[in-house]
């Protein structure tokens, strides 16, 4: 989020607005349908169509699964076609601060291709809740590279360390809770079904 009122959008806050704003004028949808269909207030999508607000990863992922998109496929949408060879320095950080989370889109969605891959990172005391897949049955694959996870799925919780792997598809809730003092950071492997 912006710190001052006076402050420009920013970059890609600006295209993303721009794209959730074109998404829901492509289904023919008043603010007032996506609020309906998300459970998001028409103020906040308003706000966050304007880039008014930096939209939180809940927020988006609610949105992803009202336009049945990944947050990586709404995410690429606002940037340059991808390159095959996605050098780090390109890969895309999205932050949601308040919530303590870093994404970085090492392997974004690409036409042709499934699957993606993402970094997280979640600082301790970090709490991310997901009351639904952006795509039902969405196959996902979380390592841990540094740190402990608390990765719940649905009504079961998973307790993953370094170098622990869970492979999952995921048709309800999900929850990613840093588990340890120190930051967790781990690689999403995520394949469309």
């Amino acid at each position: 989020m912006r710190h001052t009122e006076e402050a420009a959008p920013d970059a890609v806050d600006a295209r993303l607005g721009a794209r959730l704003a074109a998404l829901r004028a492509e289904h023919g949808w008043s603010l007032g349908d996506v609020a309906q269909r998300s459970g998001i207030s028409r103020s906040t999508l308003s706000r966050a169509e304007r880039a008014e607000i930096s939209p939180t990863a809940s927020l988006l992922n609610r949105l992803c699964a009202v336009y049945g998109r990944t947050m990586s496929q709404l995410l690429s949408e606002v940037e340059t076609e991808p390159a095959l060879l996605v050098r780090a320095a390109d890969q895309q950080v999205w932050h949601d601060r308040g919530a303590g989370f870093v994404r970085r889109s090492v392997s974004p969605p690409h036409r042709g291709l499934r699957g993606e891959l993402v970094e997280g990172r979640l600082a301790p005391g970090a709490d991310l809740a997901y009351d639904r897949p952006p795509v039902p049955g969405l196959e996902q694959h979380v390592w841990v590279l540094e740190g402990a996870l608390a990765l719940t799925v649905q009504d079961d919780e998973h307790h993953l360390d370094t170098g622990d792997c869970l492979r999952l598809r995921v048709w309800g809730p999900t929850r990613f809770r840093c588990a340890g003092d120190t930051e967790v950071r781990y690689a999403l492997a995520v394949v469309l079904p």
